[in-house]
């Protein structure tokens, strides 16, 4: 294949499968604030070793075996200071797990952005605030003035939306809605 064709290829499935191999990375790093760098450096690793893929095998294993490789690189480097460590054949065993599960989980991740959009703005902001920025409800209750109580009810009933839009998408094939 063309050098470019190739180049443009690998672009292309780095991209489509960027979220996988970050949740892939900080799943087998819980807790630890190097994921981001670890998921970084398996980029960089990727994209040096881009001529050795052949286009057209399984990209997902190939780029995942590369993430676990500077996990474990990571790993070793930092051992002086490890709180939590996983036994190699541990570390294997939930590899080859989440590999198999992080499918379902980018599913959820998509259904969960649509139906995000869905919620009206205020809801929306609840949610953002909570959960994004982290904001206390006691002080978003504050800027809006809500009480935490009332926040709370909205936020069960708004998760519930959401699980449900999400369920219903994830069987219907993204029919589902508010």
């Amino acid at each position: 294949m063309d050098p470019e064709k190739q180049d443009a290829a690998i672009v292309s499935l780095l991209t489509q499968h960027q979220p996988a191999l970050h949740l892939y990375v900080s799943s087998l790093m819980p807790g630890d604030s190097g994921a981001d760098d670890v998921a970084q450096e398996a980029n960089a690793t990727i994209w040096e070793k881009r001529h050795d893929f052949e286009v057209g095998t399984n990209f997902k294993a190939w780029a995942f075996s590369i993430a676990r490789i500077q996990v474990r690189k990571y790993r070793y480097k930092q051992a002086k200071d490890a709180r939590f460590v996983f036994c190699e054949e541990l570390e294997d065993t939930i590899a080859e797990e989440l590999g198999e599960n992080l499918d379902d989980v980018s599913e959820h991740q998509a259904a969960l952005q649509k139906c995000l959009q869905l919620l009206k703005p205020a809801d929306r902001e609840l949610i953002y605030h909570r959960y994004f920025k982290k904001t206390p409800l006691k002080e978003y209750g504050e800027q809006v003035g809500r009480s935490i109580g009332g926040l709370k009810v909205t936020l069960h009933r708004i998760r519930n939306r959401l699980q449900a839009c999400i369920e219903s998408r994830l069987a219907l094939g993204e029919e589902a809605s508010l």
